[in-house]
């Protein structure tokens, strides 16, 4: 009887998993069905095959709950709201997925790194983190843990080549620390419906003696700002008052990130290299050839508060002073990138991809009545002090982070998480959503052929051979949550006319060396930190090859424009 009655118990355990396996693949279908479609580049086969494989990866964590944490961006919201309970439903594991500040995920995850709390079980963290990562080794390097203890929750369809920013969040080790789940590009945006009208083109180029057009350096954006700001436009259907510029100014943490992102190097700042200038980055910061960090003033090497940083922070306060409307200067980051949507403004340098989800919804004063928008999206121009090879923008890429701190079978449940809301079978329907792409295979997608024209030149600026010059913060910043902060409190004094930006820099970058100093006595990174070079006469690194830079004679070169037409022939050739 005892042998009937264990047999019987095998048979009910046998079938009551069959029956949870047949009602996850049934949640599964439904979710295909409901969500997914065919806006996929798999097909139905392939999508019900990479979900079959969660449903049995996922076995051993079913009834787990989790939490995990990312910024607040249209792409995170399609993950929490819709991507999370799926996968809820689907594996049995519940996924909490906050939606939090930027600032936030950088403090929570700070404050985990420093106290060993596991708060979250994964954060989006951006991958401008990877040199602080890679230096303290408080988070799970990718690599090793998908070889190891993660190898049998790591998707055989992960396809890692697939993902464009692999490159960002990858240490100068080799190993693989953060999965990249969005990124977006700072590019510049124009109307382009302004710019092809003939009156328009003829007043311009009777006023500046060339062509309008989209603006290849600094000196064509500053007269087209000039020209624009303050035109009446009803002629074309628009106000009686436009503005040349659009930026935001309010010291708060997201003035910080305008120009660690790149901003300086746009204007000249920093070495040639890809993905970041070497030895001298966008930041300022000079490396040595064990990329240990060495200096961000220029009497160590570095470039923070050189010719080429000042210019950059005085021709941006320049800008939004003249010829941004007035509460630009009030603004914070979220605030500001919807404005040009609201049809006055007729150019922006430095605006975000990240807002094109927004931009293209019907009824906007930028939009055309067929669905296709008014303006358009190109490289952003380059400043006074720039050579081919320095890096011209930048990209946000947001990265699935695991803390070192998370033990080992909740960190398991996370990472399935985390591929399953960037995995093949999603990815083409949240970035049609979020419109932030990490696949090459999304973006060389016919979905992506077929909406490009109502996406103003993103889809042909991430096929183009342009999208390597732009990339997020690399190594050589050893802690960027303590000099991030730095950034947007000196750059405000700038802003703000306290200081002039020669004094604001200065402070800056011996704050900076504050901060690696600290780091260097406190032996935290061991060999890979910081060790700051002696001071010297700043002349001997200005009269050194690249990166500091001495004033130039001349900060404003001839105008040079392109025409928007001929710039994508470029990139198709």
């Amino acid at each position: 009887m005892k042998k009937h009655g264990v047999i019987n118990t095998v048979l009910l355990a046998i079938t009551l998993w069959h029956a949870a396996v047949v009602a996850d693949m049934q949640a599964a279908k439904a979710f295909l069905d409901a969500e997914i479609g065919q806006v996929s580049v798999l097909t139905r086969a392939e999508q019900e095959a990479e979900m079959q494989w969660f449903i049995e990866a996922a076995k051993p964590f079913s009834g787990m709950a989790i939490k995990v944490a990312s910024e607040t961006l249209t792409t995170h919201e399609y993950e929490a709201k819709v991507l999370a309970p799926a996968f809820t439903r689907i594996t049995g594991i519940t996924v909490t997925h906050d939606l939090i500040g930027e600032g936030d995920v950088v403090e929570k995850l700070q404050l985990q790194m420093q106290s060993g709390q596991n708060i979250y079980d994964a954060y989006v963290n951006d991958s401008d983190l990877i040199g602080t990562h890679w230096r303290y080794q408080q988070v799970r390097n990718l690599t090793d843990f998908m070889a190891g203890a993660g190898a049998a929750v790591t998707s055989p369809t992960l396809d890692l080549d697939d993902f464009i920013g692999s490159r960002f969040t990858t240490a100068p080790d080799g190993k693989l620390y953060q999965l990249p789940d969005q990124q977006f590009a700072n590019l510049y945006w124009f109307r382009e419906d302004w710019f092809s009208d003939q009156k328009t083109k003829e007043d311009f180029k009777a006023e500046y003696g060339y062509d309008l057009g989209v603006p290849v350096n600094w000196t064509a954006y500053e007269d087209i700002a000039a020209f624009f700001t303050g035109r009446d436009m009803r002629y074309l259907g628009g106000p009686a008052r436009v503005f040349g510029n659009m930026d935001y100014g309010k010291k708060d943490p997201s003035l910080g990130w305008r120009y660690t992102d790149a901003w300086m190097s746009m204007a000249g700042m920093g070495d040639r290299g890809e993905p970041n200038g070497l030895p001298v980055d966008e930041w300022g910061v000079r490396v040595d050839e064990n990329s240990r960090p060495v200096g961000s003033c220029v009497a160590r090497g570095g470039a923070t508060n050189d010719a080429a940083a000042v210019y950059a922070v005085t021709k941006a306060i320049d800008w939004l002073r003249n010829y941004a409307p007035p509460e630009a200067a009030g603004m914070v980051f979220g605030e500001a990138g919807p404005v040009p949507a609201q049809g006055h403004i007729a150019q922006q340098i430095f605006w975000y991809t990240a807002f094109t989800a927004d931009m293209v919804q019907p009824g906007l004063p930028v939009m055309n009545q067929d669905g296709t928008p008014k303006w358009r999206m190109a490289p952003s121009p380059h400043g006074a002090y720039w050579s081919e090879g320095t890096k011209v923008g930048y990209q946000d890429v947001g990265a699935w982070t695991l803390m070192n701190s998370t033990p080992v079978n909740r960190a398991q449940a996370a990472w399935l998480y985390a591929q399953f809301v960037t995995s093949r079978t999603v990815d083409l329907k949240k970035s049609d959503v979020g419109l932030t792409f990490v696949r090459q295979s999304t973006i060389d997608s016919q979905h992506f052929t077929d909406r490009a024209p109502r996406l103003g030149g993103l889809v042909e600026f991430y096929r183009s051979p342009a999208r390597i010059a732009w990339s997020p913060t690399g190594t050589n910043i050893p802690d960027y949550p303590k000099m991030a902060q730095l950034w947007w409190q000196n750059i405000g004094d700038a802003m703000s006319g306290d200081k002039t930006p020669q004094e604001a820099l200065d402070a800056l970058c011996a704050q900076q060396e504050k901060v690696m100093s600290r780091i260097q006595r406190s032996g935290a990174q061991g060999d890979l930190g910081p060790e700051l070079n002696r001071e010297q006469d700043p002349r001997v690194w200005l009269d050194a090859p690249g990166a500091p830079v001495a004033k130039l004679a001349d900060e404003r070169p001839a105008g040079e424009t392109i025409g928007y037409d001929e710039l994508i022939r470029s990139w198709q050739e």
